[in-house]
């Protein structure tokens, strides 16, 4: 894809990862109808701009059309619309603080083979967004659950094979851990 989308085509592929599927009819006045009853989300997003998103969707081959035999078009989420999606979603994760330490830390180790580097680069980026430490170059460390989390990153970058997620209860520098995470 040359370009990246607009917000309006990231929430319309949203929506639909959501498992909202909409059928267009031909004319516009007939398919905003439809749209008018789907949900408040829809109705937030401006017309004009949702048939933009629409188009610009359908060029980069993220849904695909449907013609149905009573008039109206179904639009449906491609193969990688899904992954656009998953992307996007990875985007907006985020690790929970709870209110209480449960006193485990969480550790991922792994050793991604080098034609593989682009995921491995991707996945320790996003492991220090989520705010790991750093412990050794293929090793970090968090103090609070992820592994719901982690298993959508390594599986989003396919690399499970090569990924380990551990929960252990001491590290032998763990003062040093404890004032980086603000325990002490």
């Amino acid at each position: 894809m040359s370009r990246g989308l607009g917000s309006t085509s990231k929430k319309v592929l949203l929506l639909f990862a959501g498992g909202l599927a909409l059928g267009l009819a031909r004319s516009p006045r007939q398919y905003f109808r439809v749209i008018k009853g789907v949900g408040h989300e829809w109705q937030k997003i401006n017309r004009i701009k949702l048939n933009t998103a629409i188009r610009t969707l359908y060029k980069n081959k993220l849904v695909r059309m449907i013609d149905n035999d009573n008039g109206t078009t179904t639009l449906v989420l491609t193969d990688a619309g899904r992954k656009k999606v998953l992307i996007y979603n990875l985007d907006k994760l985020e690790i929970e603080v709870p209110k209480r330490w449960d006193g485990f830390w969480r550790v991922i180790i792994f050793d991604i083979p080098e034609k593989h580097k682009p995921a491995r680069e991707a996945l320790r980026e996003k492991l220090k967004g989520l705010g790991f430490y750093q412990l050794q170059k293929s090793i970090f460390v968090h103090p609070y659950e992820c592994k719901n989390k982690i298993d959508f990153i390594i599986e989003v970058f396919k690399i499970r094979p090569w990924v380990r997620y551990m929960m252990v209860k001491h590290i032998d520098n763990e003062l040093h851990l404890k004032k980086i995470f603000s325990f002490v």
